[in-house]
């Protein structure tokens, strides 16, 4: 049985998200639908979760000290990571001796906040198909590498970013000093280490929100959304539908690939599979064929098309499975979204064309309320649902584009 309290009361359940970008803002709206007292921290004030969340607390995520004396001083039930930059060691010491649960795990939130660590857990300890790799710390190592059999082209990416920062593609030699440079400037580390991926010849990429959650008997069950087609430019979103297409074979694989990897990552220091939270696992298909790419133990960006697909969505699932709550992932219509960028470097922008954006057929927007815009910072997202997934594509790009965000 799961006990819920009353915020801003002795009896009060308190999540902290570390983290409080628009993921983290939808994941504190459903929070508090449930009556839990949240705390939202940042590095910067006025994030957009620091807007909703009962407390707001702005501090540099990565110092371990500073991490730790907040966790402390505020007691909070749960520690919700939703970004990579995060003293991820400190957050495995303060699980392990009992001070507060991070959802999943501690431990997933280390593997997962650089990509080296989730790579080798899944191709090396798990085995699951994964495009060729190697790391590399030098820009001579990311040509050795090519020269040894990566080949071109290839896709170079920071180890330690996030949306896309410092991802390029390298399609022959006049790339790769480019593309290096363009990692180190992308990274979330100055001189980080980079990966440099074989380039696969998939048909189409998908999200697999994966779920695990506790069932009426107490154990973890998983469970899994439909999927979700997207198109990145440069590794960022830029729109996602919801279902996509796939053979039954490759969607079998894809479930197959998502339960191996999210069971692995629920695993505690304690060795238990305790683990529980929404999982964005995303995969490349062909034909029936399916390679693992990446996964956050959290609510993906092309997951926020479920705000119009499903009975809940991907921020409702996840407040939900982490508090030992049952979830729903079914499908209510084929959807769609679509990225409004902020277009100016401007703090404190104005959004004109709101009332034309939301005339386009079965359509809604959600502002994030940034602080701070700039020309490809993403501000908001149109959405957008229809029976038929491709008129609902066309509407949510129709009505992103009537948004247009200036200078106050």
């Amino acid at each position: 049985m799961t006990t819920l309290g009353t915020p801003l009361s002795p009896s009060a359940t308190k999540v902290m998200l570390l983290g409080a970008g628009e993921l983290g803002k939808e994941v504190l709206i459903a929070l508090q639908r449930l009556g839990v007292e949240t705390i939202a921290v940042d590095r910067y004030d006025h994030a957009p979760g620091q807007q909703v969340a009962h407390h707001a607390r702005t501090i540099t995520m990565s110092d371990p000290t500073l991490l730790r004396a907040l966790i402390e001083a505020d007691k909070p039930d749960l520690v919700v990571p939703e970004i990579e930059a995060i003293a991820t060691p400190m957050l495995e010491v303060l699980e392990a001796t009992g001070v507060v649960r991070v959802i999943p795990t501690a431990r997933a939130a280390r593997l997962t906040m650089d990509r080296e660590g989730i790579r080798r857990l899944a191709a090396e300890t798990l085995g699951l198909p994964t495009s060729p790799y190697k790391f590399c710390d030098t820009l001579a190592e990311l040509q050795a590498a090519i020269d040894a059999g990566i080949g071109y082209p290839c896709i170079v990416k920071p180890v330690m970013s996030s949306s896309g920062k410092g991802q390029s593609k390298i399609d022959g030699p006049a790339d790769v000093q480019k593309a290096w440079d363009y990692a180190m400037a992308g990274g979330r580390v100055a001189h980080g280490r980079i990966i440099v991926e074989g380039f696969i010849d998939f048909d189409y990429e998908i999200t697999l929100l994966t779920v695990r959650a506790k069932g009426a008997d107490g154990r973890i069950d998983t469970h899994f959304c439909e999927p979700i087609g997207h198109v990145q430019v440069s590794g960022d979103y830029v729109e996602s539908w919801q279902p996509h297409p796939m053979h039954p074979a490759a969607l079998e694989k894809a479930r197959q690939i998502a339960k191996a990897v999210t069971d692995d990552l629920g695993i505690g220091l304690d060795g238990q599979y305790t683990g529980l939270g929404l999982f964005g696992v995303e995969l490349f298909v062909k034909g029936d064929q399916v390679w693992f790419s990446e996964v956050s133990p959290r609510p993906h960006d092309t997951g926020m098309v479920t705000m119009t697909t499903q009975w809940q969505n991907e921020f409702e699932l996840h407040a939900r499975a982490i508090l030992g709550l049952p979830v729903n992932t079914g499908l209510r219509s084929p959807g769609a979204s679509a990225v409004i960028y902020g277009g100016v470097d401007a703090a404190g922008i104005v959004f004109d064309g709101v009332d034309e954006a939301l005339r386009v057929p079965n359509t809604d927007i959600r502002l994030f309320g940034k602080p701070e815009s700039f020309v490809k910072r993403r501000m908001g997202v149109a959405l957008a649902f229809d029976a038929d997934v491709e008129v609902a594509r066309a509407n949510a790009k129709l009505a992103a584009s009537k948004v247009r965000p200036r200078a106050a």
